[in-house]
């Protein structure tokens, strides 16, 4: 039903909205307006106001806001109608009269929930009886007892048309039994029958927790499929529902957060382990709807799914699924669990506690997309690495919110970096004519002094000079500028390429830049590569490396006389030049934590032993050309 602003506005000035936020937040009145703790964050110092005046509520720590219906939306899980509904009724305004047909409708509707609420009970009474002994037995092998019975209404459909003739025998015409979706039509010779036989039912809610489907397990052995739902009905999806979400939404919304597990039975063996904040997909993958109605509730749900293959794959599935949706603050979380367990039986093997810490543990949703391009694959090759690079660049493409977008790539890019860059093999300078770094010829030298004539200043100076950070942004300055340069290095000296301990992002997307055309194939030469590198948004960096840039035959350009024999000699020689500087650079970074720390220890320590240590590290790993 559409609610016309007029309609909207006359319930909104009759809502005392400090009243309504009163009953979950604890307001105080500072001025002419009302404060409190922000339910929606967690947070010491009150930033949530609201304002009767202007019928509005703010938190200027999360930014989260509204009106009453936005409140009820965000702390009830209500959809916009319900809440309007809920606070016409509170408020004593009547709503529209609904036209003949709207009334046919509903009343057509009414009807089939109570078939469906009959049919609920007719289960229930069955699983009691003596015909539901085997569907008893299943539930007691899987520690369930009456008591578990009874608070999830599970019951029994029976064989034989049971269902159908009871409901015969409460006046309930077949067009409406079919309608309700429990009972198939008449097929060729077959006549009408029951949707459901020989299973463990459970009961489906709506939102407002009315009965309006169910969910049946065979308990015959060689019955398939195993899980079946109500097909659909007017009332009835089950990719736009969760089981347990009406009862699960209160706790959801009190704890913050929402379990989704990939069952019926897990479900209830988190409830009954005090989870309730528990919910499973009916038997499909989950939705886009069903995401929705998770992040109704919480910001970030847990999706809790086995650690089997299958598990893996639907986790995979979720966090795709997920991406075009994503806005700030909402995302999602994973716990998987043991292989071969799942909650329920972690659960009875363990305990709660034992689920909770898994939970306490779920990983965020960009590792777990990492993880699904990353583990037990082979990533030897820069081809392969470059295949990674443009597979999560992919995912990011996908992303809709271009801040979300922006932090994903930076994420991604710094594990590449961590995994195949920083913590790669160091270059070896084997090249005819380059010989490993062992430190500047001019280097500096520190020689033992007593502690008393080290001044302050002295001291001072010798710990900035341990970070080394100057003299390493010159030598990666000067690497990028050979690159530049000579960017056939990118070809001849992929893997070393990759390895170097670049400290600063731009570097490493010039690095990334290159890397990639090398493995596309393009021919690499200078002209053209400044332009790619331009629109690609490095221009800046290309202008900051010029006057790095090593000219051949000491700053001279060539004279257009060279011949391939001398070119090939060049190219020889400049990418020997070039592994000596990045085996400096390893050595640089190497050395730099180990000296800082030794500097450190003696500015703090001021002990004539943390003095020898440093001075020995300062001499044996002097920088290059301080």
């Amino acid at each position: 039903m559409r609610f016309s602003p007029n309609l909207l506005e006359e319930i909104s000035r009759r809502t005392d909205l400090v009243q309504l936020v009163g009953r979950r937040v604890k307001l105080v009145r500072k001025g002419r307006v009302m404060w409190g703790c922000c339910p929606f964050h967690k947070e010491k110092t009150p930033s949530f106001k609201v304002e009767n005046e202007r019928r509005l509520y703010k938190c200027f720590g999360c930014g989260a806001g509204g009106d009453a219906f936005k409140w009820l939306t965000e702390t009830e899980g209500l959809t916009f109608p319900e809440s309007v509904e809920k606070l016409a009724a509170e408020a004593g305004v009547e709503l529209p009269k609904w036209s003949p047909e709207d009334e046919a409708r509903e009343d057509r509707r009414k009807s089939l929930y109570e078939i469906i609420e009959a049919a609920c009970v007719f289960f229930e009474e069955q699983l009691r009886a003596r015909a539901g002994e085997l569907a008893r037995e299943y539930l007691l092998s899987r520690g369930l007892n009456g008591e578990a019975a009874k608070q999830f209404r599970l019951g029994y459909a029976p064989s034989n048309d049971a269902l159908k003739e009871h409901l015969y025998k409460k006046n309930i015409a077949l067009d409406d039994m079919v309608a309700a979706g429990l009972v198939r039509p008449q097929d060729g010779d077959r006549g009408p029958r029951d949707f459901f036989f020989n299973r463990l039912m459970f009961p489906i809610t709506d939102a407002r927790g009315r009965v309006i489907a169910f969910g049946g397990r065979a308990l015959d052995a060689d019955a398939k499929p195993k899980y079946i739902n109500t097909g659909e009905t007017p009332f009835f999806s089950k990719g736009r529902l969760l089981y347990n979400f009406a009862s699960a939404r209160a706790a959801a919304i009190k704890s913050g957060t929402i379990i989704l597990a990939e069952g019926y039975m897990d479900v209830i063996a988190l409830v009954r382990a005090g989870f309730e904040h528990a919910v499973a997909p009916l038997g499909t993958a989950l939705t886009e709807d069903q995401l929705a109605l998770l992040w109704r509730v919480a910001a970030e749900p847990i999706l809790a799914f086995d650690g089997d293959d299958a598990g893996l794959r639907a986790a995979q599935r979720a966090a795709r699924l997920a991406l075009p949706h994503l806005k700030p603050g909402y995302s999602l979380r994973f716990a998987f669990l043991p292989p071969g367990e799942d909650p329920d039986s972690l659960i009875r093997a363990s305990g709660p506690a034992a689920m909770k810490k898994l939970l306490d543990a779920a990983e965020p949703l960009a590792q777990v997309l990492w993880q699904a391009e990353t583990e037990d694959k082979d990533f030897s090759t820069p081809e392969r690495r470059a295949g990674l690079e443009r597979t999560l660049s992919d995912i990011v493409s996908a992303i809709s919110d271009p801040k979300i977008a922006d932090y994903y790539r930076r994420d991604f890019e710094q594990k590449v970096f961590d995994t195949f860059k920083r913590r790669a093999p160091r270059p070896q300078a084997d090249q005819p004519g380059c010989r490993p770094y062992t430190g500047a010829r001019n280097a500096p030298t520190f020689p033992p002094r007593p502690l008393e004539s080290v001044s302050p200043a002295v001291r001072n100076s010798l710990i900035a000079r341990a970070g080394a950070s100057g003299p390493r942004r010159r030598k990666e300055a000067e690497l990028a500028a050979m690159l530049l340069e000579s960017p056939q290095i990118a070809l001849s000296h992929g893997e070393a390429l990759a390895a170097l301990p670049f400290s600063e992002r731009s570097l490493d997307r010039l690095r990334h830049e290159l890397l990639n055309l090398a493995a596309s194939g393009v021919r690499l030469e200078k002209p053209g590569l400044e332009n790619h590198l331009i629109r690609a948004g490095l221009g800046e960096l290309l202008d900051r490396l010029v006057r790095h840039a090593p000219g051949s035959r000491g700053g001279e350009a060539g004279t257009g006389t060279d011949t391939p024999e001398t070119v090939v000699g060049d190219a020889q020689a400049v990418g020997a030049r070039w592994l000596v500087a990045a085996a400096q650079l390893h050595e640089m970074a190497e050395a730099a934590p180990e000296r800082r720390r030794a500097m450190e220890r003696f500015n703090t320590e001021a002990s004539e032993e943390s003095w020898r240590d440093a001075h020995r590290l300062l001499k044996s790993r002097a920088l290059p050309n301080e």
